[in-house]
């Protein structure tokens, strides 16, 4: 039986904001470019560090496979992950990436993005220059 979660609200005691990140993000995984984008968001949730999600448009599709893993977050929704991929060797970084595919309307903007364990893969945020 699955279980119906109400979604929480940010609010002072967490607060969420997400708004267009002024400058580029690449994503690297063995030396092997799988984002580059001026187009990502960022997300600043509480006292976590920020995140940049990345448009699916800006990303190596095909270093993106589907994992089983899906975790869920009470002020995001449910997060689909994906291992990295090379191609040429078959190697994966596992559970690399996650993906809210219908996050909660106060972080729909996130929606069509994904975002990157820095643990796990390179994530190179270089602001714009004015």
């Amino acid at each position: 039986m699955s279980t119906v979660r109400e979604p929480r609200l940010p609010g002072p005691d967490h607060a969420i904001e997400v708004a267009p990140y002024n400058g580029r993000v690449t994503v690297t995984s063995n030396n092997r470019t799988i984002a580059d984008t001026t187009a990502a968001l960022e997300l600043r949730e509480a006292a976590y560090a920020p995140v940049h999600y990345v448009p699916l448009a800006d990303v190596d599709q095909g270093a993106l496979r589907p994992s089983d893993t899906i975790t869920h977050c009470p002020y995001k929704g449910d997060a689909s992950h994906y291992d990295v991929v090379d191609p040429a060797t078959q190697d994966s970084v596992k559970d690399a990436v996650w993906h809210y595919r219908e996050p909660y309307p106060f972080v729909a903007e996130i929606a069509d993005h994904v975002a990157f364990y820095p643990s796990r893969v390179d994530i190179d945020a270089q602001p714009a220059s004015d």
